[in-house]
């Protein structure tokens, strides 16, 4: 949707084909937000953000490709304020994700952020799409191969209503990962197999469709074997095994909730890297709960009330209930909030001298934390123990999940798809999850919505380049502001 509302932008006509139903796809369900440093938002706040800073982020926290990683950071905060400013949207509240030195990772009030930017998006396609000759969108339309004139990628097949269609014209692949592929053949069968036990938070479509079809005409991948498990998938405690789980947003660990295990114990610093979290659940005792007091809850309560509504979460009108829920003594769960709490008044008032190394860098007096060398040095809505046995908490049982697929078609900076042998594959671009290399071995939280956007407006501009020409202007064309105007 990014890649087609851009294609509009610059003087180009655009056709969406989705094998769905209806489109949206996994970006509904983002749930914590879309990354941007130097945003209007940020600014509005004195947050002292830049792209730099963000840049050295996503390089520590597991990109690989710096050309790549700057394309993403440089480009966040025009592309956020593109979205609040062209498409109306409310991201204006700001969580620190983990992995971020800077609270930077946007959302609205109300609805997943996910939603909001998506159905934004889908909308104004299909307005322009109801008006003029600009879009069109195609449901329940099943791409299985791309057609080729020499190296050239000049259009596409596809399956509708039994009938096989060719389109023709630049291709900007945007499937999604294959976090879904569960086959005997499937991509995590080949490159992830100790990974098919476990359930995922992907829609059943994510099967890896652009990468299969790149690498039947030669184009090159990168990265397959790495797939990010997600900590908190949320159990349903009456049906416990579920294969598809609702994700717990990152966000309400942003927000100051905490992860236990079994026995109340906190164990993890819950701003660490994605990959770290579910490491450190794999050598602890389950079931694991994520636990956020009143205040935590009252910054996102959205979600909670959602979360809750759907029995994915349970509110607790005190620390008195949530223990015997668990199983434990209070003493426990008081001494685990009174812990925490000392360890963050510590830290604010000696960042630098603790015992303990911290994530991203420095120090930490966060025991729990720093004995795994990835130590907790941010704190947020805290509590001391004396508060516990009558503090409300809205509660979820989690579990690690299969999420996201780092890897992907090997793409350029300017979205188009390499072959194998290093060369660009003219009229073939690709965006989102479907491309690899942006985010290395792990994904930051907040990257994957910023990807979409940033990397679709990216195979949009190169898409209408190589149709109009590189040195042609593009041609006029009314912004997404006049288009509203032109729509009523």
């Amino acid at each position: 949707m990014s890649a087609a509302n851009t294609v509009v932008e610059n003087g180009g006509r655009t056709l969406l084909l989705d094998k769905s139903s209806f489109c949206g796809g996994n970006s509904t369900k983002a749930t914590s937000g879309i990354n941007g440093a130097g945003t209007k938002t940020q600014k509005s706040k004195s947050i002292p953000d830049n792209s730099e800073i963000f840049i050295a982020d996503t390089l520590k926290g597991g990109a690989k490709k710096p050309e790549l990683a700057k394309v993403l950071c440089a480009n966040s905060a025009a592309d956020v304020d593109w979205l609040v400013d062209k498409f109306d949207l409310d991201l204006s509240l700001l969580a620190r994700l983990g992995g971020h030195s800077q609270p930077r990772t946007h959302r609205g009030k109300e609805r997943f952020p996910g939603m909001t930017i998506t159905y934004a998006l889908i909308q104004m396609l299909e307005k322009v799409a109801e008006k003029t000759n600009r879009a069109r969108i195609i449901t329940k339309a099943e791409v299985f191969k791309l057609v080729l004139n020499g190296r050239s990628v000049v259009g596409c097949e596809y399956r509708k209503a039994g009938k096989v269609i060719k389109e023709f014209g630049p291709m900007v692949l945007a499937s999604g990962g294959f976090g879904a592929d569960f086959g005997s053949d499937s991509l995590l069968a080949t490159y992830r197999p100790d990974l098919l036990h476990l359930p995922t938070t992907n829609g059943e479509h994510c099967t890896g469709d652009a990468i299969k079809m790149g690498e039947a005409i030669g184009a090159a991948t990168i990265d397959l074997e790495w797939v990010q498990v997600h900590p908190t998938g949320l159990v349903k405690p009456d049906d416990p095994d579920a294969k598809v789980k609702f994700l717990a947003a990152e966000a309400l660990r942003g927000v100051g909730g905490i992860v236990l295990d079994a026995n109340g114990q906190r164990f993890c610093n819950e701003l660490g890297r994605r990959d770290y979290v579910t490491g450190e659940m794999w050598k602890n005792k389950p079931p694991f709960r994520l636990c956020l007091n009143r205040a935590a809850a009252d910054e996102i309560i959205w979600h909670a009330k959602h979360y809750t509504g759907r029995g994915v979460m349970k509110f607790y009108p005190s620390g008195e209930d949530l223990a015997k829920d668990m199983g434990v003594p209070l003493q426990t769960l008081v001494d685990t909030h009174q812990k925490h709490y000392e360890a963050a008044k510590k830290q604010e008032k000696d960042p630098d001298g603790g015992s303990f190394p911290a994530y991203p860098s420095g120090k930490t007096w966060d025991e729990p934390s720093g004995k795994t060398g990835s130590g907790k040095k941010f704190f947020h809505n805290i509590i001391d123990g004396s508060k516990v046995a009558t503090e409300p908490f809205y509660v979820a049982i989690i579990t690690p999940v299969i999420h996201y697929c780092m890897g992907g078609l090997e793409c350029t900076v300017d979205a188009e798809c390499f072959d194998k042998s290093g060369k660009v594959i003219p009229g073939l671009y690709v965006a989102g999850e479907a491309a690899g290399g942006i985010h290395g071995n792990n994904r930051l939280g907040g990257n994957s919505l910023l990807d979409c956007v940033v990397f679709g407006r990216v195979a949009g501009k190169a898409a209408c380049k190589l149709t109009f020409g590189k040195d042609e202007k593009f041609k006029p064309c009314p912004t997404p502001g006049e288009i509203k105007e032109l729509t009523k």
